[in-house]
């Protein structure tokens, strides 16, 4: 690199940190002074002075601001930019030059020293190639600029390192260096490396709706956390955080998830297990006491997006019979409801429940008594109505669904066995108990939905779902029908289906329930990032029986040691090899390990390995730096510097797909090195 360009990078860098730490020392006091001034009034108001109640609301937002801006600038001090553009803007015929961080950085909170990696304009370094381009703002204005530069920077702790001019920004030689390093300064660094086709998820359309299929390693989950910060940050009048949530199969998971979302200026975002969230959406209308239990062999064909459309034609039949379409006459004003009037209201309103409907059919009553009564004497005409009032009183409403949930659902479900030759037995009898797993209750959100909904769910705005594979279709299919307002980013791959019966090892039924407007898009994302070429080679030999080769692995080329498989004989070598071979790890200066148990009881793995090595139960304590040891199935969307599979039997990937998908995610989940312990 040139010895002037050099300099002067080391000097705007240097005025860089100057006027962030200014605006650290600023945002201290104010920080300071907000705080003391909300806790003035948190006492006043404590104290019965009521009227400060919304001053004190005020107050505490500003704090909060102001809190929220000195750590981005205590951040940004650290790394202030990891990128530049030098571009000319077409339409202004001007030059510009711009700086791009994880945090925008301003000059006397106006002037933009350092872009947000979220701004518009930001998109050009991560999508660009040098030449003519464009770039679209949230707005849908294209703007047309010819980029001149691209340039990323290597920076550590308030030091600048180096820089790298590209057409292509996030390199390979960049984005090994940051693959390179163990998993928590990989956190760090992933902003700067986003790739193009993570990019263009990040900042699809926010009003549609998107599948994303996702190899192990592809950022699927990092893309899903960067997509929410982009959309709160570019779309703020239409969406807040308390409107977004994200939806898991586990807690650890959405925990894992959750806590890399305030590095990202995300806070106040809900999370929910699948479970959870039906069991919100039911509320109080599920009275009885129930235990929720474990999927069963009965979820197989519940969670098929033929038995959710089942339930739909059931719940279709009740609503014809109990919304009369004969038309409606009386003796004195002779027609007052046609049946022309009634099939077309019931048309018209698809998404009301029944109740809901009946309830507008006696509304619309109530207006043709008004307009049918002769009106020429005032009195007579008050006293005509009042009779014909009382007359049809809730006549439709008497109509009106009474039963229970439960009892309508275990109608449906002697009906579903009588018409399809399903064994329902078990669900039933279970039922009986108190019993409900996911797909029970997502069949009473739907039965709740269709017959008892007094008005539409207008709480959440954007649902993300990671690992959704896990579930079939059918509770998707209910979320997109009960919440129809909202929009759907899902994360997955069916190459790590561990609940093969009764998740989805194809997309095609999603796709028919998710995917319905001109806007909404099927997406792939191919290449593994976290994985050396090693681990993804091995990896790649047992997806050819999980998924016979439909989605294969596209690897960053970075190496690192072979796979290395033991065979240890009896119980104590293979505790001892496994308690050496963790020494060895984190020797080398890794900081997660996970021990990945198939067969075995988790506490029996600790039991025996804490004799020789400080190791927690990871089924217990959720995701932690340090070595746990995990059941597989737990481990799905986590990763760790290195990981150990405790007597896998490899050769059952070979015999059974649900094995070798289980064996898929387990192996998948090691950045740098793979011990197999056999």
């Amino acid at each position: 690199m040139k010895d002037k360009e050099w300099d002067l990078e080391q000097l705007h860098f240097r005025d860089c940190r100057a006027l962030i730490a200014e605006n650290v020392a600023a945002y201290e006091k104010e920080a300071e002074s907000r705080h003391r001034e909300t806790q003035e009034l948190f006492k006043a108001v404590q104290s019965g002075n009521e009227e400060l109640y919304d001053q004190l609301m005020t107050s505490s937002s500003l704090e909060e601001h102001a809190f929220n801006q000195l750590r981005k600038n205590k951040a940004a001090l650290e790394k202030p930019y990891f990128g530049r553009i030098d571009y000319k803007d077409i339409g202004l015929d001007k030059e510009e030059k711009v700086y791009i961080g994880k945090n925008g950085v301003f000059r006397d909170r106006t002037e933009v020293v350092i872009a947000d990696w979220r701004a518009p304009i930001s998109t050009v370094y991560y999508e660009n190639e040098l030449g003519m381009g464009s770039y679209t703002a949230p707005n849908g204005k294209i703007y047309e600029i010819d980029l001149a530069l691209k340039r990323t920077f290597d920076t550590d702790r308030g030091v600048l390192n180096g820089y790298y001019d590209s057409d292509v920004a996030s390199n390979d030689e960049l984005l090994v260096q940051y693959l390179s390093k163990n998993k928590d300064a990989v956190l760090g660094d992933i902003i700067a490396t986003i790739q193009k086709e993570q990019n263009e998820i990040i900042r699809a359309n926010p009003f549609s709706n998107m599948i994303v299929q996702g190899v192990a390693g592809s950022g699927k989950t990092t893309v899903a956390m960067h997509r929410i910060s982009y959309i709160l940050y570019n779309y703020k009048e239409r969406f807040e955080a308390n409107e977004f949530c994200i939806i898991g199969s586990n807690d650890m998971l959405l925990n894992y998830i959750t806590s890399a979302l305030p590095e990202l200026d995300v806070f106040h975002m809900k999370q929910k297990r699948m479970d959870e969230m039906f069991l919100h959406l039911l509320g109080r209308d599920l009275k009885a006491k129930i235990k929720r239990v474990q999927e069963g062999a009965d979820c197989e064909w519940k969670s098929k997006y033929s038995f959710v459309k089942g339930l739909e034609r059931f719940l279709q039949r009740m609503r014809e019979e109990c919304v009369p379409c004969e038309e409606l006459r009386d003796k004195e004003l002779g027609r007052v409801m046609s049946s022309t009037g009634i099939r077309e209201m019931m048309e018209s309103f698809p998404d009301y429940s029944l109740n809901r409907l009946l309830a507008l059919l006696d509304e619309r009553l109530k207006s043709r008594l008004k307009f049918l009564i002769d009106d020429a004497d005032r009195d007579e005409y008050k006293k005509k109505l009042r009779e014909k009032s009382i007359q049809y009183k809730n006549y439709y409403r008497e109509r009106k669904i009474t039963k229970n949930l439960i009892t309508v659902y275990q109608e449906f479900l002697a009906d579903y066995g009588r018409r399809t030759r399903t064994d329902t037995g078990q669900t039933k009898e279970r039922l009986i108990k108190g019993e409900f797993d996911v797909y029970d209750f997502a069949a009473l959100v739907l039965i709740k939905y269709r017959l008892t909904q007094k008005k539409e769910d207008e709480e959440f705005g954007q649902i993300f779902m990671d690992e959704a594979q896990d579930f079939g279709a059918a509770p998707y299919y209910v979320l997109r029908t009960v919440l129809p307002k909202c929009y759907f980013t899902i994360m997955g791959d069916v190459s790590q289906n561990i609940n093969y019966e009764s998740g989805m090892n194809d997309w095609e039924d999603l796709k028919k329930c998710m995917l319905t407007d001109k806007n909404d898009s099927f997406r792939l994302l191919s290449k593994s990032y976290r994985n050396t070429i090693e681990i993804s080679e091995y990896a790649g030999e047992i997806l050819e029986y999980a998924s016979a080769g439909a989605y294969k692995i596209e690897p960053v080329i970075r190496h690192g040691i072979e796979v290395n498989e033991v065979k240890t004989g009896s119980e104590e070598p293979r505790v001892k090899k496994a308690a050496e071979l963790i020494k060895e790890i984190k020797e080398r200066g890794f900081l997660s390990i996970a021990v990945i148990v198939f067969e075995d009881s988790v506490k029996a793995v600790v039991k025996q390995l804490e004799k020789y090595t400080e190791i927690t139960d990871g089924s217990e304590t959720g995701f932690q730096t340090g070595t746990m040891v995990l059941p597989v199935n737990l481990t799905k969307g986590l990763e760790f510097d290195a990981v150990i599979l405790w007597e896998p039997d490899m050769e059952k990937a070979k015999t059974s797909v649900k094995e070798a998908k289980l064996r898929y995610v387990a192996v998948t989940r090691a950045l740098h090195e793979l011990h197999i312990l056999n």
